[in-house]
């Protein structure tokens, strides 16, 4: 197999994610939070810190679903049928993303609950 150039490697990796972001139900949903949360950023004027913070949470979720996504898929094409071991691959990535999530909700009450009370 033929190695990519840069141009390549970065288009297939543009097309993993408009095909995540069009074709995904989750991923459709987690955008929808993450304008959300951007949204929130903009609206109290969130300081650079805060900033940082939300996008790292945002990022954090994105890629841990994108992955989930693609290790779901794969064990789809490799067990077609139930077997317990690709349950529980498909159960640790899920909980990946589910933790990310939590963690990034809690965050996000750490620095708009504040803020929301002050209005």
């Amino acid at each position: 197999m033929k190695p990519q150039n840069i141009f390549s490697s970065f288009g297939n990796a543009f097309n993993g994610i408009f095909h995540f972001f069009g074709h995904e139900r989750n991923g459709k949903i987690q955008l929808t939070v993450a304008i959300t949360a951007i949204g929130f950023a903009l609206y109290f004027h969130v300081n650079a810190v805060e900033w940082a913070i939300t996008l790292l949470c945002i990022g954090a979720v994105l890629c841990l679903e994108m992955v989930n996504s693609a290790v779901e898929k794969l064990c789809d094409l490799v067990q077609p049928t139930y077997h317990p071991i690709i349950k529980i691959v498909k159960d640790v990535a899920a909980g990946a993303v589910l933790f990310a999530s939590i963690i990034s909700v809690t965050i996000a009450a750490i620095i708009y609950l504040p803020k929301m009370l002050h209005l």
